[in-house]
C-alpha cells in the first residue's frame, strides 16, 4: 500500500489504475482522503459536513465490485466533495446559509445520481458564500474558508470550499456552481482546474437556485484531463431540468489553435503581476505554433452592471420561497402570520443575501422593470453577440480570471463593490451562456496566478485541449 501522503497526491487516472490494479482499496484511498480532511478542516474549513460512514459505505461496494470483477468506471472509488448548495439524498443542504441550517436533502440532484452510477465515492459537503453570492466564501453562515496555499487569505467564492479542498488533497475533485465567476474565481485562487460548462450541458435539477439563466453545476480538479472526466460524467439531458441537452463532443483535435485575446480585458486596475503571468503564458503558447490574435469584445464595459441587474432580480424571485412556513428556519416569536415572514427572512439571511434580495426586488418593482431589467437583458444580447462574432475569427479566446491575487481574509468584506469587482472578467461569460476553464498560469511569490480559455457554445473539447497545452507547460 502506499503512504496516505501519496494516495490524496492522486488524480482520477492514477487512482483508478491502482484501484484496478489492486495496489490499495477504494476503503484504503477514502480513509486518507478522511483523515486528511478531518485533519485539515479545523485550519482551512472547506468541509462543512464530512460524511465519513457515508463514504466508507460507498467505498467497500466498490470494493466488492473489484473482488467480483465488475467493470471499474473511471470515478468508481474517486473521492469527491460536493458544493453544499447540491442536494445529496440523507446529507444537509444548507447553502451556507443559518435558513436551511438544519435542512436534510431528500433526494440527489442529477449530477450526483450520475456520479453514483458510475462509482464516485461522497466524502462531504462544502463550505460556500451563503445562497452563491459573494466571492470569497466569507458569507457563509457557518465562518470563512482559508485558502491552502496562504491560510491568511480568502480562497474565492463561492465555491471557495470546493476548490480548497482540491487544492488541499482533502478529495481528488470536487462539484462548485458558477453563477457569475464562483467555480473559475476559487479555482484561480487555489492554483487548481475549474470548469463552468456551456450553459444547458449540466442539468441543474437539485442545485439551489441563486440566478436560474446563470447558474452552471460543474467540476474543480488537480489537472484539466480530470476535470474533462468529471464534467463528461456529469454532462447531458435531463428530464427534469428543460434546459439541459445532449450534444455530441466533437473528437476532432486540432493541431494549432487561433486564440484571441480582448483588449478589453487587459484594463487599468488589474494587479501587473497577474497581467505579466497571463502574457508570460500566451507568449509560451505561442512558440508552440499556435496563433495569439487581438480582438475585441465592445460591450465588455457593461457586463458588471448588467450582470447584478439580472442575477440580483432573479435572487429575489427563487429566494421568495424561504418565508418561514415552507423551508427551514422560521422565527419562534413571531405574534402573525406577516411577523413570521419578515423576522424568519430578516433573522434567517445573513447581510449579503437580504442586499441582493432587496436590490433585485426593486428593480423588478413597478416603474422599474422596464428601466433596469428589460434593458439589462437587451445589454446582454450584445454581449452574446460580442462573442458570436469574435468565435467566427478564433477557437477560443484568453483572459484574466480575477484582477487580483486571492486578498486576506476581511480586506473587502465591508466594501460590497469592491467586492463585486473581482468578478469583473467572468460575469460576461455567464451572460453569454458560453464555456470557460480556468487553469493555473504560474506563481507570484506563494500564490497562484490564473487565466480563463473561454470556448463556443458546446465547444468545451476545445478548451480542454488548449487547456492541457498550457497546464503541462507550467
Amino acid at each position: 500500500m502506499e503512504s496516505i501522503k501519496e494516495l490524496t497526491d492522486l488524480t482520477i487516472n492514477e487512482a483508478h489504475e491502482g484501484l484496478a490494479a489492486k495496489n490499495f482499496s477504494a476503503v484504503q484511498l477514502t480513509e486518507a482522503h478522511l483523515s486528511r480532511a478531518e485533519k485539515a478542516n479545523e485550519g482551512i474549513f472547506a468541509f462543512l459536513n464530512i460524511a465519513r460512514e457515508y463514504a466508507l459505505a460507498q467505498a467497500r461496494i466498490i470494493d466488492q465490485k473489484i473482488k467480483d470483477g465488475d467493470d471499474l468506471p473511471t470515478l468508481a472509488g474517486i473521492p469527491m466533495a460536493i458544493k453544499d448548495n447540491i442536494m445529496v439524498d440523507g446529507l444537509q443542504c444548507t447553502s451556507g446559509s443559518k435558513i436551511l441550517e438544519n435542512y436534510i436533502a431528500p433526494y440527489d440532484a442529477t449530477v450526483i445520481k450520475k456520479l453514483k452510477e458510475r462509482g464516485a465515492v461522497i466524502l462531504g459537503k462544502t463550505n460556500m458564500d451563503e445562497f452563491a453570492m459573494g466571492s470569497s466564501t466569507e458569507t457563509s453562515a457557518f465562518g470563512a474558508t482559508r485558502n491552502p496555499r496562504d491560510l491568511e487569505r480568502v480562497p474565492g467564492g463561492s465555491s471557495g470550499g470546493s476548490a480548497a479542498a482540491v487544492a488541499a488533497r482533502q478529495c481528488v475533485a470536487a462539484l462548485g456552481s458558477d453563477t457569475g465567476g464562483s467555480i473559475r474565481q476559487p479555482a484561480c485562487f487555489c492554483g487548481v482546474a475549474g470548469l463552468k460548462p456551456t450553459y444547458g450541458a449540466v442539468s441543474r435539477y437539485g442545485c439551489a437556485a441563486y440566478a436560474s439563466s446563470l447558474d452552471q453545476i460543474g467540476p474543480l480538479a488537480k489537472n484539466v484531463e480530470d476535470a474533462q472526466t468529471v464534467f463528461e460524467a456529469i454532462r447531458g439531458a435531463d428530464p427534469m431540468d428543460g434546459t439541459a441537452v445532449d450534444f455530441q463532443l466533437d473528437p476532432e483535435k486540432k493541431q494549432k489553435y487561433r486564440v484571441g485575446v480582448p483588449k478589453e480585458y487587459f484594463i487599468k486596475g488589474i494587479d501587473p503581476q497577474v497581467e505579466a503571468a497571463i502574457r508570460a503564458k500566451l507568449d509560451e503558447y505561442q512558440k508552440l505554433g499556435n496563433e495569439i490574435v487581438e480582438i475585441s469584445l465592445p460591450h465588455a464595459e457593461y457586463a458588471l452592471a448588467c450582470y447584478y441587474i439580472i442575477a440580483t432580480s432573479e435572487a429575489s424571485a427563487n429566494l421568495a420561497k424561504f418565508d418561514g412556513i415552507r423551508y427551514g428556519y422560521s422565527a419562534q416569536k413571531a405574534k402573525n402570520i406577516n411577523d413570521i415572514y419578515l423576522e424568519s427572512r430578516g433573522q434567517g439571511f445573513g447581510p449579503e443575501v437580504r442586499r441582493r434580495v432587496m436590490l433585485g426586488t426593486y428593480v423588478l418593482s413597478a416603474g422599474y422593470y422596464d428601466a433596469y431589467y428589460v434593458r439589462a437583458q437587451k445589454v446582454r444580447t450584445l454581449i452574446k453577440q460580442d462573442f458570436d462574432k469574435a468565435f467566427l475569427e478564433v477557437d477560443a479566446i484568453v483572459a484574466p480570471v480575477s484582477p487580483t491575487l486571492p486578498f486576506k481574509i476581511g480586506e473587502n468584506i465591508n466594501d460590497p463593490l469592491t467586492m463585486y469587482l473581482q468578478d469583473i472578467f467572468t460575469v460576461s461569460i455567464n451572460l453569454a451562456g458560453v464555456p470557460s476553464l480556468a487553469i493555473p498560469c504560474g506563481r507570484i511569490g506563494d500564490l497562484p496566478a490564473g487565466l480563463q480559455i473561454i470556448g463556443k457554445h458546446f465547444d468545451e473539447p476545445t478548451i480542454f485541449e488548449i487547456g492541457k497545452s498550457m497546464f503541462r507547460h507550467i
